[in-house]
């Protein structure tokens, strides 16, 4: 699979996405709902479990998920102490700013991936690229979701947008000229898998349905969480 084909397809599933979430920005409870979902699935069916697979060899299990707890209480002390949550707009903005980069530097990480699995073999890089751009498309409507939900605009949400998408992109522009040892990759995913269990349990589902406590709202997170199940699983 030519690697040009690779960078533009995993940009379009990002971009996508993200269009997706700013066309029907006037259901947004149901798709931050989804997003929470979504982003819990990538946590518990991606991020953990290739951690774990990665790091095996050097760390305790004890070990990477005490990676994960810290990387939950770090994103607790910035979203509480530092971006004084749900205080004023200025400090919603921050925080939407804050969880876009988050996403984005997972986006990045996820374009790593493709390239280091592309050094190992092209078959193996294929399966690996051809699982990140199907998940692509939700890290597109999580981006934008935590943006609009923060009080941001279309604006903000779209330059987000493109900063996700151009991320996997980079990620495997990045691989062409060094190589991250295997346990530390391993550390690094145990930590963002703390930051999204947070952003996901702590921040998207509760703003996804105290206005809108409907049963729709917790579908759409149940049809999130199932639907990264599938693409990761199939992948």
């Amino acid at each position: 699979m030519p690697i040009f084909v690779l960078l533009i397809a995993t940009f379009i599933s990002t971009l996508l996405g993200g269009l997706f979430a700013l066309r029907f920005k006037d259901k947004l409870h149901l798709i931050v709902g989804f997003s929470a979902g979504a982003v819990l699935g990538v946590t518990f069916f991606d991020l953990m479990p290739e951690a774990l697979e990665l790091g095996k060899s050097f760390y305790s299990v004890k070990t990477l998920l005490s990676l994960v707890v810290l990387g939950f209480s770090l994103y607790l002390v910035i979203d509480r102490l530092i971006l004084l949550h749900g205080y004023k707009e200025e400090e919603c903005s921050k925080i939407g700013n804050f969880g876009a980069g988050t996403l984005s530097i997972h986006s990045f990480l996820d374009g790593i991936s493709i390239g280091f699995a592309f050094q190992f073999s092209e078959t193996l890089g294929a399966i690996v690229a051809l699982a990140v751009i199907a998940h692509n498309f939700s890290d597109g409507i999580n981006t934008v979701s935590i943006v609009l939900k923060n009080k941001g605009d279309k604006i903000r949400s779209f330059k987000w947008l493109i900063i996700d998408a151009i991320a996997p992109t980079l990620g495997i522009i990045t691989t062409l000229f060094f190589a991250i040892s295997q346990d530390m990759l391993s550390l690094l995913l145990a930590l963002f898998s703390g930051f999204f269990l947070y952003i996901g349990a702590s921040d998207l589902i509760p703003e996804s349905y105290h206005n809108h406590p409907v049963a729709w709202t917790t579908i759409a997170t149940l049809l999130g969480i199932g639907t990264l199940y599938l693409i990761i699983s199939l992948a």
